[in-house]
């Protein structure tokens, strides 16, 4: 009998589409071997599941409620097996204070930060406090989003305006600006996976440099850099996937600067699209994607 697997997509975060876009790629290479459907994450989830009653859960949601801890809680109350990173794990990741503060007492650089509270009425104190603390350009972005939602990277004299743009967030990571190459690594279980470095035509890899056609970003695999630069940056990619507790497939993005290497943000469900890194790197290692797919099935479990 064949396995029955609930691919669960969509969901409530910015990144909806491109759940959807994962969700469908997913259940297109699978259908051939297993029983699969496609579930939104909304209000009727929880009585599909039960109809369904699948072997395993693939969790192919992105952002808030998908991959910060929420949905996995709710995974583990139904004690069916889902892929990817578990409850706490998903938490801290997502959330980009909680794993800088992990990143920088365990001596893995990071870009200097500051919290800031988006409904200060006092913003334009805010210019001194960076100057004071980071210095400009620097990068603002939400603490719990992913995809580069709501990024910016601000001058002294944008600043204030760029903060308005996201004003509907509390809390907003303000980040020294790193400038240098863009290289993303990948984690699959205990395996160091591989690298590729980007090389977008925008000011930097944002949502559109990641999923438009258009945007032309320049894929570079393999990276040119040296052995012992590649083993550094997969051996930091592999230290925070075990710092976090992290499960199954992740990709952490780097900035190489200077020779150093700056972990910006580590993703525990990285996407599975056409144009997603992770299934790329693995091609490149000969890892097609019904393989690597698979892989994440076999890894599932309850207790994450």
């Amino acid at each position: 009998m064949k396995k029955k697997i609930l691919i669960l997509g969509g969901g409530l975060s910015k990144e909806r589409q491109i759940s959807l876009n994962t969700a469908k790629q997913v259940k297109n290479i699978l259908k051939k071997k297993y029983k699969v459907i496609q579930c939104d994450f909304d209000k009727n989830f929880i009585d599909n599941v039960k109809k369904f009653q699948p072997d395993i859960i693939f969790n192919a949601l992105h952002g808030r409620f998908g991959e910060d801890g929420y949905v996995q809680s709710i995974l583990e109350n139904l004690k069916i097996k889902y892929t990817h990173s578990g409850v706490l794990s998903s938490a801290l990741a997502m959330d980009k204070i909680a794993s800088k503060e992990i990143f920088k007492k365990n001596k893995i650089l990071t870009p200097k930060y500051l919290k800031y509270n988006n409904h200060d009425s006092h913003k334009k104190n805010i210019k001194k406090k960076i100057e004071k603390q980071l210095k400009f350009p620097v990068v603002i972005k939400p603490i719990n989003e992913g995809s580069s939602v709501d990024v910016f990277i601000c001058t002294k004299k944008n600043i204030i305006k760029n903060l308005s743009k996201i004003k509907k967030y509390k809390e907003i990571l303000i980040e020294q600006y790193v400038g240098g190459r863009e290289i993303q690594v990948a984690i699959l279980g205990k395996k160091k996976l591989g690298a590729i470095e980007l090389k977008p035509k925008r000011k930097f890899y944002d949502y559109n440099a990641k999923y438009d056609y258009r945007a032309k970003t320049e894929h570079l695999i393999p990276v040119k850099i040296s052995k012992k630069n590649m083993k550094k940056v997969l051996s930091i990619a592999h230290k925070a996937h075990k710092l976090l507790k992290c499960r199954g497939v992740t990709r952490s993005d780097f900035k190489f600067f200077k020779n150093k290497f700056y972990l910006l943000e580590l993703n525990t469900q990285p996407g599975m699209t056409k144009l997603s890194l992770v299934p790329e790197i693995a091609a490149h290692m000969g890892i097609n994607f019904i393989s690597l797919i698979e892989w994440v099935l076999k890894d599932a479990s309850i207790d994450r």
